[in-house]
């Protein structure tokens, strides 16, 4: 099985506030762009960023030890966007999904993974 690239969309908004959205594989290959994005962001002055995972595949523990790394550097929580069941139970899992801003599980979200 091969990994998709992932593709990183930033759209800049008012001051302070930017959205990424990520298409394809976040993983331990991958894992470095989204970092150097959240850095680059931060360096221009964006503390409040949504981060949009509709377009991805696949998540591992790289894809969120990136989330820690992106979290570290703010003083506004990263919003996680677009999260799908299997992602939200590996957030709940972890414990990230307190860390970082994530919208609530639906039941719909519960019975896809159950």
């Amino acid at each position: 099985m091969s990994s998709q690239l992932l593709t990183i969309e930033v759209s800049r908004f008012e001051v302070g506030r930017a959205e990424l959205r990520l298409t394809g594989d976040l993983d331990f290959d991958s894992a470095p762009e989204l970092i150097a994005a959240v850095e680059e962001l931060r360096r221009d002055g964006y503390q409040q960023l949504v981060i949009d995972l509709a377009g991805v595949g696949l998540c591992d523990s790289s894809g969120l030890s990136a989330f820690v790394v992106a979290h570290r550097g703010s003083s506004a929580p990263i919003r996680l966007t677009g999260v799908n069941p299997t992602l939200r139970q590996l957030l709940d899992r972890t414990g990230l999904a307190e860390l970082l801003e994530v919208p609530a599980a639906t039941d719909d979200d519960v019975q896809a993974v159950g």
